[in-house]
Parts: C-alpha cells; structure tokens; sequence
C-alpha cells in the first residue's frame, strides 16, 4: 500500500486543492474542490477538509464532517487527482481517514456513513472492502453505506 499523509487543508494549501482534476466522468460522482472547500468553510464547526499527500504534493481530498444532532461521522467527497488514479492512494486515504476518525476530532461516536453513486463500481468496491455496507437509505442516484470502528 501505498504510503501518503493527511494534512488540513487550509491558507497555506487551498490552492493545491483548487489545482486538482477529476477523470473524464467523475464529475457525475463527486463535487469539485472549490465547492468542497465552500462547504467545509460553511460546516466548519464540525467539519475538516483534508489534503491528501503523496511525499509533499497533494494527490487528492477528502472531508470529515460530523453530525452532532444523529452523532455520526461522514466522508464526504474524497477524490484522488485524475493523473493519480489507480496507485493505490486511494485505498491508502480511505484507511487514513478511518485512523483520523477513530480520534473522536468532533465527537465519540463510532458509527461513519458515506454516499456513493451506484454508477460507480470502483468507489463502493472501495468502501466494501474496508466493511462498509448498506443501510437501505437511498437518494436519487445515491446509496448511503454505513460502519462501526472497531477498536483498534
């Protein structure tokens, strides 16, 4: 697996962010990082945008956003940079995220749920494989996958 680094992504790296690119049809899958970044700023109370880094250059990103009223994590939108894809940085970031929620940032729940487009077999092979699974929430186009953390 391949080694990378989350770091917030804040003054000193939002551009990075900004500079990152979706392969051809991924835009049906997940927002773009300007809009991203808009609603971590929004959510910023309970949520934390995240660079993902391979050596020192960003690769992608992800947020953690946590809902105090159901008191449940969510991943929204991680995305790995087109020119990055199919390196394995991916599943790496996923496994990162789940070590960062597992330090209670916003609060002690150990329940994580995520949105995943149907259509997009390579992410909820993804999410499986780490053990999320379905909850029969549906949106639209949209499935919500759910997991408890285990202690580690």
């Amino acid at each position: 697996m391949n080694s990378i680094q989350l770091k917030q992504i804040d003054e000193n790296n939002f551009i990075d962010a900004f500079n990152l690119k979706l392969g051809d049809g991924q835009d049906a899958f997940v927002s773009h990082p300007i809009r991203s970044l808009a609603q971590a700023y929004v959510y910023r109370t309970q949520c934390t945008p995240l660079g993902i880094y391979a050596d020192d250059r960003m690769v992608g990103y992800v947020m953690v956003i946590y809902d105090y009223d159901e008191e449940v994590y969510n991943i929204w939108h991680m995305m790995i940079d087109r020119g990055e894809q199919g390196k394995g940085y991916g599943k790496a970031a996923f496994a990162a995220v789940l070590d960062y929620i597992r330090t209670k940032p916003f609060g002690k729940s150990d329940r994580i749920l995520l949105t995943c487009n149907r259509e997009n077999p390579a992410a909820l092979g993804l999410y499986q494989s780490f053990g999320f699974c379905p909850t029969g929430n549906e949106d639209e186009d949209e499935i919500e996958l759910g997991y408890t953390l285990a202690s580690k």
